[in-house]
């Protein structure tokens, strides 16, 4: 497994703000199907997205599982080493480290997509410690390098071996995890503490929009929040936790109705993961109001309710156009999952996501939500 943090020096704007373009692909779920290839797939069926989560940290290992991201559909380019090579990234605020495959990987899954190859790169500074970065269904295990990515001079995981096929069907090559050092893997630093630390960016927070009406137009703004993309005013919300970009959340609501988190808990903004996934009895009880959990094209969108999460007293609604998902030609599937955790968390992921433009708050703690334009 590989660690790293870059960006792409082409996207470095003059105001000193990266904004880098993603592009939505299909999902995992979606390629697997098209293929035939889902049922071979059992274990990711069920996935265990809150894991990672309260996962205890040993040296230089962490556990990330790789289901969450079944679904995920939003990959943007980053370029490593000197000259610049090439990779697709999932932008991950629910993880700190970066990683790509390496060209010293002969596993499957490294073979299917892009290597970084070090002998190429006049930059490249090898430290010879082993990572390993332990996943649901196997780990990812490499080298710590450090290299440029044309902004700063980063350390970097290079994975020798992917075990398992999971990783050989997905679009992206590797992760950029934009989470807190407190659980990076092996002590190094995240990207985007290194691009503050070293003054590239005008303001120490970045901030996401993805679109929901088109394959392109979404990116991840480093440094900066492009307020043409947003509705009204930011709503902000403080940190409860500086691990994982973690909130408090007063209680979840249907018609008016209280249905879930009746005493308050806690949520991640996990743009790694598609669902919005809480603890079990919440799942259910939403469940129960929206009724099945497939759906055929257009069969549900518009009697289902807005499911409504209040967050320091202002209401986040996510209708019934956004949290049921068109999964594969006309099949529907609710985009909610219940995880088996010893916490009232939610997870957050790309479904509440493609709703709210979102600024991540370093330098003051806190994330900001404004209702997302449909195009920006």
């Amino acid at each position: 497994a590989m660690r790293l943090v870059l960006l792409l020096a082409a996207l470095l704007l003059a105001h000193g703000a990266v904004r880098i373009p993603l592009r939505r692909t299909k999902s995992l779920r979606h390629r697997l199907e098209e293929q035939g290839l889902l049922e071979a797939f059992p274990n990711m069926l069920s996935s265990r997205v809150g894991s990672k989560f309260f996962s205890g940290l040993t040296s230089g290992v962490t556990t990330e599982p790789l289901e969450n991201i079944m679904d995920a559909e939003y990959v943007g380019a980053i370029s490593i080493g000197t000259p610049p090579q090439q990779f697709l990234v999932l932008f991950d605020t629910g993880s700190s480290d970066l990683w790509v495959p390496s060209v010293d990987c002969s596993s499957p899954a490294c073979g299917e997509h892009e290597r970084f190859d070090h002998r190429l790169s006049a930059t490249h500074r090898p430290t010879g410690q082993p990572i390993s970065i332990q996943y649901g269904t196997g780990s990812v295990a490499g080298v710590l390098a450090y290299d440029t990515v044309h902004v700063s001079n980063q350390a970097i995981g290079l994975s020798k071996k992917e075990p398992g096929s999971f990783l050989t069907h997905h679009t992206f090559d590797g992760i950029l995890g934009l989470a807190f050092p407190s659980i990076a893997s092996s002590g190094t630093v995240p990207i985007f503490d290194n691009m503050m630390s070293q003054g590239l960016v005008d303001k120490d927070l970045f901030s996401i929009y993805l679109s929901s009406e088109s394959r392109t137009g979404s990116f991840v703004m480093l440094g900066g929040m492009d307020s043409s993309c947003f509705s009204g005013r930011l709503r902000w919300i403080p940190l409860s936790a500086e691990t994982y970009w973690q909130i408090a959340v007063d209680r979840i609501i249907m018609r008016s109705r209280v249905v879930a988190c009746p005493r308050g808990c806690q949520a991640v903004i996990d743009s790694g993961t598609m669902l919005l996934a809480g603890p079990l009895r919440d799942v259910a009880a939403i469940q129960r109001h929206i009724g099945a959990s497939e759906y055929t094209s257009g069969q549900v969108r518009k009697s289902l309710p807005d499911v409504v999460f209040v967050i320091g007293g202002t209401k986040f609604p996510v209708p019934a156009k956004t949290y049921i998902q068109q999964i594969y030609l006309g099949y529907c599937k609710s985009g909610f999952e219940s995880i088996a955790i010893p916490a009232e968390l939610w997870i957050l992921g790309e479904v509440f996501l493609r709703q709210y433009y979102s600024v991540f708050d370093r330098a003051h703690r806190r994330v900001g939500l404004a209702p997302a334009v449909q195009q920006c």
